[in-house]
This record gives structure tokens, sequence and C-alpha cells, in this order.
């Protein structure tokens, strides 16, 4: 029975398939947010689950002259460590399926996995611009990386601990935006960052190189690698959430937090045009990750001279 029922939780409820639908349905709040916002209608609420079953049931075509076990192992393994990930994350403000110091490292890193698979995917490809976005994407990662770690790690040096339940905990009575808004501002920017969001979609530009690394994946490696993102966005947005917002609690209100966040980002990806890669990386490396250090210093400050 014990068997049972873990099965039924890691396929279905709390991760699995619920940790799915419910990036689907992020992404089509997302995308809905900004067709309203640039005066469009905007999408269905089941389009992402169609896009899904579309992608699903297509042939998929391997390319000549690929690997064969990094063009369908990438996917799988970028989507693994999506959903890995939010096993040690308070998704819709419940708390961690698992926990153990140190577990918020381990989320972030795979979190990056998508980002890693999708760059060496483009590589494994024979087309330029699969080349081309592969490159872009593993150059952005290396911009947005170290500020996003810089800025989740500030709400942990305020706690005092690795753990993401008990840096939640801890947010959940103290207000970190309030605290630290300058890790707020630059957890926002680096989430976006890390989904390829506008303007930080250097490394899928349509208009100038297809669809980037993944140009040449088709059916489900395509599919699974936009489930992977559909999830990441569920995940890392629960984590900003839960440490500068407040904690976990009621998953109503948690809910409604991650939403507001969602239209922030909705709003900056109307607002702002798209990035040349040098730009992205020259300001966010230089300013963000020099700000962010800046806040941490400030922290350890602070608890010095509090102690």
């Amino acid at each position: 029975m014990n068997v049972l029922a873990s099965l039924f939780a890691l396929m279905f409820f709390p991760a699995g398939i619920s940790l799915i639908l419910s990036g689907m349905l992020y992404e089509w709040a997302d995308r809905k947010l900004v067709a309203r916002f640039q005066n469009r209608i905007g999408p269905r609420w089941f389009q992402p689950l169609a896009d899904t079953i579309k992608l699903l049931s297509k042939e998929e075509i391997k390319p000549h002259g690929v690997n064969n076990l990094l063009f369908y192992g990438l996917p799988i393994v970028a989507l693994s460590g999506a959903l890995t990930a939010a096993l040690y994350t308070p998704i819709l403000g419940l708390k961690p399926t698992y926990s153990f110091q140190g577990d918020l490292i381990v989320a972030l890193y795979l979190l990056s996995l998508l980002t890693m698979c999708t760059g060496l995917a483009g590589w494994n490809g024979a087309s330029r611009f699969s080349l081309i976005g592969a490159t872009r994407s593993l150059t952005q990662l290396f911009a947005y990386e170290a500020p996003f770690l810089l800025a989740l790690l500030g709400p942990a040096m305020a706690a005092g601990t690795w753990n993401i339940r008990d840096i939640s905990t801890y947010a959940g009575n103290h207000l970190m935006f309030l605290a630290q808004p300058v890790g707020f501002v630059i957890a926002l920017i680096g989430l976006m960052g890390k989904l390829e969001l506008p303007p930080f979609d250097a490394p899928e530009a349509e208009t100038e190189i297809v669809a980037g690394a993944l140009t040449e994946y088709s059916g489900r490696g395509l599919a699974l690698f936009h489930i992977g993102k559909s999830v990441e966005l569920v995940v890392a947005i629960s984590l900003v959430t839960a440490f500068y917002l407040g904690g976990v609690g009621n998953p109503l209100i948690f809910l409604l937090k991650t939403l507001i966040i969602l239209l922030f980002m909705a709003m900056l990806q109307s607002m702002l045009t798209r990035l040349r890669i040098d730009q992205t990386v020259g300001m966010w490396w230089r300013f963000g990750a020099l700000l962010a250090l800046l806040q941490i210093l400030v922290i350890v400050l602070l608890k010095g001279w509090l102690a």
C-alpha cells in the first residue's frame, strides 16, 4: 500500500503529471497576459496542452550525422532535472517532498540542466542555426546563473541555512522583498534569463536563427524540451515567491503571489525589446553580479554588527 501511495505521489500529485499540467497553465497565463498587453486576444486555456499532444503525436525526425544517444537522451535529462528540482521546492505553497541541508544548491543546478541540455542539443546538430543558438544559450547561462544564485543566497544567509524548507519558514516571518529589494529584482530578472523570455530571448530568436538550438528537433524531443521549460517556470517562480514574498502558507495565497510575479514578468516582456547577446552578457554579468555581491556584503556586515 505504501508503494502504491509513493507511486501515486511521484506520478500524479504533488509531482509528476500535476506539475506538468501546472506548468502548462502557467505558460498559458504568461502567453495570455503578454497578448493582452499587446492588444491581442491570446491563446485559449488548453492551447499549451493541445500543442504538447500535437508534438507527441508527430514523427520525430533525426538529422543525419548526429549522435543518437545525445539526440534522444538530452530532452529526457532536461525534463528529469526540472522534475527532480521540484521535489525540493514548495510547489503551490506545499512543503517540499524531500528536504536536506544544502538542497538549495542541488535544486539550482538541477534547474540549470535544461539550458545545458539545450546547448548540447544545438552543438550536436548539423544546422548553423542550431550551433549559433547553442553558443548563445551557453553564453547567456554564464551571464544570469551567477546573479540568480547570489540573489537566492541572500535569504539563505539571512536565515543561516542552505535548506529550502528552513529558508521558507524564516521568510514566512520576514518580508524579504523589503529587507533585500535588490536581490528580489535580480532574482526576477535572472528568472527571465533562465527561461529565455524577452528581452533575454536571443538564444531562440525566431527572426534571426529560426528556433535556435532546437531548430532540428521535432515531435517527442521538442515536446519534452517545451514541457521541461514549463515545469522550470513553476519551480523557479515558487522558489522566488517562497524566499521573497512571505514563505509558504495558504496555497491559494501562494498561488496569487506567483501570479503577481508572472504578471510583472509579462509586463517586462511587453515593454522591452530583445537584447543582443553581448548586451545581455555585458550589462547583466557586470551590474547584476556586482549588486548581488554588494547585498551579500551588507547582510554579512549587518549580521556581524547585530551579533
